[in-house]
């Protein structure tokens, strides 16, 4: 299976930034780096978007998912707001990261720390058909810890 091409170009001043590539043979995410100019303290409860430094282009058919770092979560507390977020093929702005500090300590973002992953998929478009019926399931309309715990 051929690997899409990520196309990146980054924005004046942050030619420097580690390019985003996936740390083992068996990573599925790429890590994301902070492109602040200084540090940059998320207080607890506190959140901020954080640049990546860069634009992109992905080919029609996928998407970027951009989703938070398991240690961060784990260590401080900080995870990405609206995860996952969604990075569609068509988008050329910089790429930012919502990041919410849900420790009990300050959290400082310097330049260049890993931030969050991306995750590159292949998105199935669905043709919406609007029906007076749906067809039964077992499950029904059960939801929200309906199957068990």
């Amino acid at each position: 299976m051929e690997s899409p091409v990520l196309q990146i170009k980054y924005e004046p001043g942050c030619e420097d930034l580690d390019v985003p590539r996936h740390q083992t043979s068996g990573s599925s995410g790429m890590d994301i780096h902070a492109a602040v100019r200084a540090p940059l303290t998320i207080p607890p409860g506190g959140r901020r978007c954080i640049s990546s430094g860069f634009r992109m282009s992905l080919p029609q058919g996928y998407e970027a998912q951009i989703r938070p770092r398991s240690g961060l979560a784990l260590e401080s507390g900080v995870t990405v707001l609206n995860s996952p977020g969604t990075i569609d093929s068509d988008y050329r702005g910089v790429v930012r990261v919502i990041l919410i500090n849900l420790g009990q300590e300050p959290f400082i973002v310097r330049r260049n720390d890993r931030i969050a992953q991306m995750v590159i998929q292949k998105v199935v478009s669905a043709d919406v058909q609007i029906v007076s019926r749906l067809s039964e399931s077992v499950r029904h309309d059960g939801g929200f810890g309906s199957t068990g715990k």
